[in-house]
């Protein structure tokens, strides 16, 4: 089969590299997969470059979530049906840009059918991120005010459909007038361009003085500084990660004296922590996908050959909503 592999870290547009392999086989507890659709996150960018919390062997495919279908089962694996279609965590180091992918069984979820391939394959982690930030850490409540930062991109852009879902006023920050659009038909009840006005202003403005109850936050460095300035009395801050490449050191005797949280979000631990949250978050996101409540922005679909160069722009931050790379 064809597999795109990082031999060396690098930038990912010179570091994969395609190579033909042998077809993985399942062992005990996984699950063979054809690749349907697999989604380009940000973390697949940190892995080319070496950057990433995880550290795969060398040489490894990245591609963090998929679509697939379900081509054979490994030993003690029930209740996974050959020919399904459904969406998983990568199980690396064979990532999702592949033809097949072995993935744990556990890890594995029926994909919606209001989705397509690859809406499907968009839908896991940024999603369940966004579920787990904003009603598990974060408690949003109908009527508060959501701040959410990238707002266009794709983890912000989950956050903007989930918070709108909840009953929120979304204000989204982004760069740039294609971002601008694109979170405005999101359902951003208010958008900034970050490029053209200051989203402090704007949110005291927009709340009256209060400031936003819950800042979603995946960019870090001055993204997260500023919103210490316009988060309200009780507000939260939830970290869901650093894209600008700066991890900011927080003021705590500033969140003394202002009174507001600041909440950490690794998604991944849910896996193992609570697994039963996770299948109950996707019951949940199925229901809203098939309302049609939830839709991930898939602004491109990618040829296979085209991969590196689809990381290489997500890691720059080229782009808006989602590429997904199609086999």
């Amino acid at each position: 089969m064809k597999a795109w592999r990082v031999h060396q870290t690098g930038q990912p547009r010179e570091a994969m590299r395609l190579d033909e392999v042998a077809v993985p086989e399942p062992g005990p507890g996984e699950v063979l997969l054809r690749v349907l659709a697999a989604n380009v996150n940000f973390p697949d960018a940190l892995l080319c470059r070496g950057e990433y919390q995880i550290k795969p062997p060398l040489p490894f495919t990245p591609g963090v979530e998929m679509c697939g279908e379900v081509v054979a089962a490994g030993e003690g694996v029930t209740g996974v049906e050959s020919g399904a279609r459904v969406i998983t965590p990568a199980l690396l180091p064979g990532g999702a840009f592949a033809e097949y992918a072995v993935v744990t069984a556990r890890g594995v979820l029926p994909a919606p059918e209001a989705l397509d391939d690859a809406e499907a394959a968009a839908l896991h982690i940024g999603y369940q991120t966004g579920w787990f930030g904003l009603h598990r850490r974060a408690a949003l409540r109908p009527g508060e005010t959501l701040l959410v930062h990238a707002a266009a991109g794709g983890v912000g852009s989950a956050a903007v459909q989930l918070g709108k879902a909840a009953g929120a006023t979304v204000i989204g920050v982004v760069g740039g007038a294609d971002k601008v659009k694109a979170a405005r038909e999101l359902g951003a009840d208010i958008v900034v361009d970050r490029h053209r006005e200051d989203f402090v202003a704007v949110v005291k403005e927009a709340t009256a003085g209060r400031g936003a109850n819950v800042v979603y936050d995946p960019v870090g460095g001055d993204a997260y500084t500023r919103s210490t300035k316009c988060v309200a009395f009780e507000g939260r801050i939830v970290v869901v990660g650093f894209a600008s490449g700066t991890i900011p050191a927080p003021a705590l005797n500033h969140a003394l004296v202002k009174n507001y949280a600041i909440l950490g979000l690794h998604w991944g631990l849910y896996n193992v922590q609570d697994p039963v949250a996770v299948h109950q978050a996707h019951e949940e996101l199925t229901r809203l996908a098939a309302e049609g409540t939830v839709k991930p922005l898939v602004s491109e679909r990618i040829g296979f050959e085209d991969a590196p160069d689809a990381v290489q722009r997500v890691a720059d931050g080229t782009t808006v909503g989602r590429l997904v790379v199609l086999p």
